[in-house]
């Protein structure tokens, strides 16, 4: 019998409304995955178990009620530690929130409970979701569960590797420069970014510069496609949530119909012409689109013109690190670690004129992005630019030999999507030459989010049948190491 802990959310919630499984035998079996595993890795940073399991007796209470469930009934979802859940701290991976604990709930966990939910607990992220590995000073490292000396990548690291232990069947992330996606692909996982405003966000500071967004994360499309369709609510203190009578325009994300690959028309890049993407990742790419070409209606070697989006992504991502966190930094340095800081410094040192000039070059590039999209439908491309290195290098400073052009340059295969505000996913793809999940990203149009699910399941269904199938981590010798957090180097930056 299958440990309710593997389930996916899909089958999981199925099983429930039946009365097959209880909300409190799933949340029983992700508490035992969770101590079994997590000494190993350092997913979960905050947690309520007597709290958890009182939420799930009175989902199960409901069940046998017949009462009308929600579309997560029963489920438990891990929060990312950017997003506040009422009684649990919300520390942001920062030694300066170390002891803040919010009362309530935001808006999107709020919505999470509001459809059947259950809490967790808060994962591990990189210091203020800065930076592609996720270690900081308070929580330290989290660890790749297929190889515990490598990263998990990041912001949202702590939750792609609670998805891929299985400690819970859903998760939620965020994503400026791939950190849903990139987590998702090193720990073979699925990871979504909406079009801006698809999921709401209104804490968001710099909220007219939409680089930031919240996103799902599951163990399939299907199960991100279920967590979606409750985020995505009407909420207009989000300026790119379009509310109109209180609906948004856009629902029916949990329905995936199949689609015929066949009638559309694919583009594969390694690296959209700017991306210092590693040759072992260009091999495996190559593997992977050789392999999926018969099955969809062309696949040609293409790319939108991406000159000069490095510098706008610099540019806006220090205006959004900027805003909230200059105080923060002059006032205590100290407690400040290195990513943040570099952002903040970068970006004083940009003047008007170059801030006009990105935003001006941000609208050239998404112009060329819809000319693109006028003879194609989607684009396939690796989700990140280098196998998963050791997680005690806080950033790559090379890629093959080359001098990277900042701590965030090699997820450029990611924020080059971003810039452009495209709805993008990640779905596990085989291993590469070092046995480590690769992760194939799908882009589709502005607002075509339900498409690019749709064909994600489609190739998610070819890939399973195949030897590009990304087994899961090995559970029984993660449960037999040695605590991560005896590793040396596991609370510095040394």
């Amino acid at each position: 019998m299958t440990d309710p802990a593997d389930l996916s959310a899909v089958e999981a919630r199925s099983l429930i409304a039946t009365k097959a499984l209880s909300p409190v035998e799933l949340v029983e079996a992700c508490i035992k995955r969770r101590d079994q595993l997590d000494h190993a890795v350092n997913a979960i940073v905050a947690r309520d178990d007597t709290a958890l399991q009182e939420f799930a007796r009175a989902a199960e209470a409901a069940v046998m009620r017949a009462e009308p469930l929600g579309a997560l009934h029963g489920l438990p979802f891990a929060v990312k530690d950017m997003n506040d859940a009422g009684g649990l701290p919300t520390t942001f991976g920062s030694l300066a929130y170390k002891d803040n604990i919010p009362s309530a709930d935001d808006s999107l966990v709020k919505n999470l409970r509001a459809a059947g939910g259950l809490v967790f607990g808060k994962t591990n992220v990189p210091e203020w979701s800065a930076g592609g590995n996720t270690r900081n000073l308070l929580h330290g490292a989290s660890a790749n569960p297929y190889d515990t000396s490598r990263s998990c990548a990041g912001s949202s690291g702590g939750s792609a590797i609670a998805l891929a232990c299985g400690y819970a069947p859903l998760a939620t992330g965020s994503d400026t420069g791939g950190s849903l996606r990139n987590p998702a692909a090193y720990c073979g996982v699925v990871g979504f970014r909406p079009s801006p405003g698809v999921v709401p966000d209104p804490r968001r500071a710099t909220a007219l510069i939409p680089l930031a967004t919240d996103g799902p994360m599951g163990r399939t499309v299907a199960d991100c496609a279920l967590l979606l369709s409750a985020m995505a609510t009407p909420d207009a203190r989000d300026p790119f949530t379009t509310t109109i009578d209180g609906r948004t325009l856009w629902d029916g994300f949990d329905q995936l119909a199949p689609v015929d690959l066949k009638k559309l028309r694919f583009a594969a890049t390694p690296d959209f012409g700017i991306a210092p993407t590693e040759q072992l990742i260009r091999r495996q790419f190559d593997r992977v689109t050789d392999q999926l070409a018969p099955d969809l209606g062309g696949l040609d070697a293409a790319s939108p013109r991406c000159e000069g989006l490095d510098q706008v992504f610099a540019v806006l991502r220090g205006l959004q690190f900027l805003g909230p966190l200059a105080d923060l930094y002059d006032r205590s340095p100290d407690l400040v670690g290195p990513n943040v800081a570099t952002n903040i410094h970068e970006a004083r040192g940009f003047s008007a004129q170059d801030v006009t000039r990105a935003l001006m070059e941000q609208g050239r590039l998404y112009r060329n992005w819809q000319r693109f999209f006028e003879r194609y439908d989607y684009i396939l491309s690796p989700a990140v630019t280098l196998s998963p290195r050791p997680w005690r290098e806080l950033y790559p400073s090379e890629i093959d030999g080359v001098a990277c052009q900042s701590y965030y340059h090699w997820l450029a295969l990611a924020y080059a999507v971003t810039v452009v505000g495209h709805p993008a996913i990640t779905i596990p793809c085989g291993l590469d030459e070092n046995g480590m999940p690769f992760g194939l990203q799908i882009v589709g149009r502005r607002h075509d989010d339900l498409g690019v699910l749709k064909v994600a399941q489609m190739l998610e269904q070819r890939i399973k049948d195949s030897d590009l199938r990304v087994p899961p981590p090995k559970l029984q010798q993660l449960a037999a190491q040695a605590p991560l957090s005896a590793s040396e180097g596991f609370l510095t930056f040394d």
